[in-house]
């Protein structure tokens, strides 16, 4: 594989219903930072990461809602996968910021250790890696 066709971290697009309130729920709650709002006056997109992870965020219209994984199949929650290599550490960080998980930390079927953890819009984001 040549660097030059080496793939990067992927950057989930999600669409949400408040700027403001999915902000806060990642600033505040999972520890990224707003790296990018747009416009500067009432902004309605915004960019946010946290070390090699980055989520697109934005409003669309009033008619145009969220539309979680979990909400279209059960069998498919996951909206994003991001890769730790210490899935513990991190929930007991986020359990010291109060983070609510949708489930708990601990070993799936199909061979990773994480958990999960939705945000305002029920987007599902899975923190863990394999086994």
């Amino acid at each position: 594989m040549s660097e030059f066709t080496q793939l990067g971290p992927a950057t989930p697009f999600f669409i949400i219903s408040d700027l403001a309130d999915s902000l806060a729920f990642y600033t505040r709650h999972l520890g990224f930072e707003a790296r990018f709002q747009a416009p500067q006056e009432e902004p309605f997109f915004a960019m946010v990461g946290r070390d090699a992870t980055q989520l697109m965020l934005k409003v669309v219209a009033q008619d145009v809602g969220p539309l979680p994984n979990r909400a279209r199949h059960p069998w498919a929650p996951w909206d994003a996968f991001v890769h730790v290599a210490d899935p513990d550490s991190l929930a007991s960080e986020f359990e010291g910021r109060s983070v609510a998980f949708t489930r708990p930390l601990g070993d799936t079927e199909d061979g990773l250790r994480g958990f999960e953890v939705a945000d305002p819009d029920g987007y599902v984001l899975f923190f863990g890696r394999p086994r």
